[in-house]
């Protein structure tokens, strides 16, 4: 009776689990994220800052919300590294790129990294969000001025592509998924805006056409 039980049990207070890849350039603060998350969530804080050497390779994390599971997996940004990336791509539910806001002078590499990630027919289905990290310091660039930053790349990416091949080199589902495109800022260091971070992935997973795959 009590393994009947006990498996009842089980059953009814089984959460969903998701997988999450975070993602972006080295030195954007993706592991000092993840870390900052598992310390706000979990009882066992995170590794601090001054602690966190460059991701080789990959970091992970996992945190048990009201209904679901979220496991996270950092991802390290050197170029020779990106290349794990797509391997992650067809069983995560959510994809999380992270930009320094402060080095302006890297954005573009960014940006160029960035549009890989959405050319990826792996996750046309799947949450994507873009964070501009490092909004403690006051070189960083906003929400606002990083979603412009970026719109002002692609369309100039668009007008380049156009005129060398003459036609238009974009199509209709790629410009609806950047239209409706969530940036939200972060402070990784602080933890300011992690919260806000991790609701908005609660509710897109549960509601992700890759659940609903699965």
């Amino acid at each position: 009776m009590y393994h009947l039980l006990k498996g009842l049990h089980e059953y009814l207070t089984r959460k969903d689990e998701f997988s999450v890849i975070i993602i972006g350039l080295d030195g954007a603060g993706k592991t000092t994220l993840l870390e900052k998350i598992k310390t706000i969530y979990n009882n066992t804080p995170g590794l601090p800052p001054d602690k966190i050497a460059p991701t080789v390779g990959q970091n992970t994390g996992k945190i048990a919300l009201p209904s679901a599971v979220l496991q996270f997996w950092d991802l390290g940004g050197q170029r020779g590294i990106r290349s794990i990336w797509p391997k992650y791509y067809d069983d995560c539910h959510a994809v999380v790129y992270v930009v320094d806001a402060v080095d302006h002078e890297r954005l573009s590499e960014g940006w160029e990294v960035f549009d890989t990630v959405l050319s990826a027919p792996q996750i046309l289905g799947v949450p994507l969000l873009l964070l501009a990290n490092k909004q403690d310091n006051p070189g960083s660039l906003s929400v606002a001025e990083i979603r412009h930053d970026y719109e002002e790349w692609y369309q100039h990416k668009i007008e380049s592509a156009r005129r060398r091949q003459g036609s238009e080199m974009d199509s209709e589902q790629r410009k609806e998924r950047i239209a409706s495109l969530d940036v939200m800022g972060l402070s990784a260091l602080e933890g300011t805006g992690v919260r806000a971070i991790v609701d908005w992935l609660f509710i897109r997973v549960q509601n992700s056409k890759r659940r609903d795959e699965s």
